[in-house]
């Protein structure tokens, strides 16, 4: 007897299928017209999706209700989507990118992260309550990287072609992935220390000098410096390894390109089993593998891991729409909503943008001062403050007293569960609504002013469509009206439009919209201005050879995506 299977496995294949596949049919729309970004239209259906809605996605029940295992879930996750991402964005670094920039990374990863890291604590210690600076630090810390995943929604696209210098693009690209794994020092310095002077000077053992033992040794010699060391071999041998193979002609094409991102998880596994930093080992190992430039110029042309890459960005943030903590941010024991929306405000302006524009003079690849500002502003907080924020939960776990967990360590669990995830979705939406937003006040008050510089006493009201008979003038053979004094000779060219709104496809007509004659005459229909030619001009025109077109080729291919058809033809 066929019954109807509502189980979890059933409805989230069914609800992140639906949603790829419907997003994908609009997706040029809203990423190349409207320039939103896929994290954003991906979180919202996240929360749709969630509990606190359709209830479509259950991640409780998948986390058999257990707050740790969820955030076990959301953890392993982060490192699987940033392992990836990192791994890709050395990849598409060009070759010894990190040896040749170097200056400029030290400035952004050393100073201004540091400043960032303290600028964000102390900004948390001001409006949070009942929290020392210390333990703002440690929230400070979990934001202070800038994320990859959300960095190449800035960097990619119709937007960054027109608007980014390609060097700019490189740089943004290299710090938000170095900077992922440089958080370790960052965050553990404050949480060792809570961990052995905190409580109010009671902790483990009350000795600083075990702390700073431990940082040192721990946290820059077997996290940072070993996953340094262990990114730059793997990734020199893998990319030996596929020289040899392909010089030989053992590997085929989906093997090659597939490559990189099976290097991304081994090792996000290798470097996860010992306890090291994973995420700035894939890194490493990207820049390595892609050294001499050869398998980012051969894969370069191939849509293959950006396909990759998008499926893992919508999933992730799909995700965390599903488990964010939303109704947390206005019922919580520890910051009232009002203080967390100036806190994010105030974090979103304060924590990079005084830095960057400080020492911008000094980074040759920001050249100008709204190149500046728009690095400054553009460092969002996204999967890698997830990944941090989880790590940190884990650790504050583990100070006890008695089997219990620490009082102080108990309330900074919660302060930094709220903040951290509350900042997240708030570089999400304003970072996801800068560009549009900015794109529309450029172009609505140029428009607004186009528009009321253009009325005449004769034009038709406003949202009135105008028809033939509306056009003053005497009416000619072919049914238009003409303005008095333009000769009657004159007749639109066939190309155009009857309306004189948009140009009629014509594809290696070799026949200009516009003529170049210094003798054509303009005519006006409704707002808009049409170059009218003489007739002879016409003829010659439409007898041109087919020789003469300048509309390059398409490709052979049947289907046709829009930005490959010419200018003129776009619908």
């Amino acid at each position: 007897m066929p019954t109807l299977a509502l189980v979890n496995f059933n409805l989230v294949c069914a609800t992140l299928g639906g949603f790829v596949t419907l997003f994908g049919l609009v997706s040029y729309l809203f990423k190349e017209k409207y320039y939103l970004s896929e994290a954003l239209i991906s979180l919202l259906a996240g929360l749709v999706f969630s509990p606190h809605a359709t209830n479509l996605l259950r991640p409780q029940q998948y986390a058999l209700d257990d707050p740790e295992l969820l955030g076990t879930i959301t953890l392993y996750f982060s490192r699987l989507v940033l392992g990836v991402q990192l791994v890709l964005a050395g990849v598409q670094l060009p070759s010894k990118y990190l040896k040749q920039e170097w200056k400029s990374l030290a400035l952004l990863l050393g100073p201004g992260m540091t400043v960032m890291w303290l600028v964000t604590g102390l900004l948390v210690f001001a409006f949070v309550p009942h929290i020392n600076f210390l333990e703002a630090l440690v929230v400070g810390a979990c934001v202070a990287p800038t994320d990859p995943v959300l960095s190449n929604s800035i960097v990619k696209g119709r937007f960054a072609d027109k608007n980014i210098p390609k060097q700019l693009q490189n740089i943004i690209v290299a710090e938000s992935g170095a900077n992922d794994g440089l958080g370790y020092p960052f965050l553990f310095l404050p949480l060792y220390l809570i961990q052995h002077i905190g409580h109010g000077g009671a902790g483990q053992d009350n000795k600083a000098a075990t702390a700073i033992g431990a940082w040192f040794g721990e946290t820059w010699g077997y996290t940072i410096i070993l996953s340094v060391v262990y990114g730059a071999a793997v990734g020199w041998i893998a990319k030996e390894l596929l020289h040899w193979a392909e010089e030989r002609n053992y590997v085929d094409k989906e093997s090659f390109l597939v490559f990189a991102i099976a290097l991304a998880l081994f090792i996000i596994g290798t470097v996860g089993m010992i306890g090291s930093d994973d995420v700035l080992a894939c890194f490493v190992a990207g820049n390595a593998f892609t050294w001499d430039d050869w398998f980012r110029v051969e894969t370069q042309d191939d849509s293959f891991q950006p396909t990759i890459d998008m499926l893992l960005n919508v999933s992730v943030f799909i995700w965390f729409g599903a488990v964010c903590p939303w109704k947390e941010f206005a019922e919580n024991s520890v910051i009232p909503i009002y203080r967390l929306i100036f806190l994010g405000i105030f974090v979103l302006l304060l924590r990079r943008l005084p830095v960057v524009f400080a020492m911008h003079r000094y980074i040759h690849q920001i050249e100008q001062t709204r190149q500046a500002v728009y690095v400054g502003f553009f460092g969002p907080i996204g999967v890698s403050a997830i990944f941090y924020l989880y790590i940190t939960l884990e650790f504050l776990r583990g100070i006890k007293v008695d089997g219990e967990v620490r009082p102080d360590a108990e309330y900074l669990i919660e302060v930094v569960y709220v903040v951290v995830w509350f900042l997240v979705i708030c570089s999400v939406v304003i970072h996801g609504l800068s560009v549009p937003m900015g794109k529309l006040g450029f172009w609505l008050p140029r428009t607004l002013s186009r528009a009321i510089s253009s009325r005449r006493e004769d034009s038709p009201e406003p949202f009135h469509v105008r028809t033939q008979n509306d056009v003053p003038g005497e009416e000619t053979d072919n049914g238009l009206r003409r303005r008095p004094g333009i000769n009657s000779s004159n007749s639109l060219p066939q190309h155009v439009h009857p309306i004189g709104r948009r140009p009629v496809p014509q594809i290696n007509s070799g026949t200009p919209v516009h003529s170049e004659n210094p003798s054509a005459s303009t005519s006006s229909v409704g707002a808009d201005q049409i170059t009218a030619s003489s007739g002879a001009q016409n003829a010659q025109n439409a007898t041109a050879p087919a020789s003469r077109s300048t509309t390059p080729p398409l490709p052979d291919r049947t289907i046709r995506y829009i930005d490959e058809l010419p200018a003129g033809n776009a619908v």
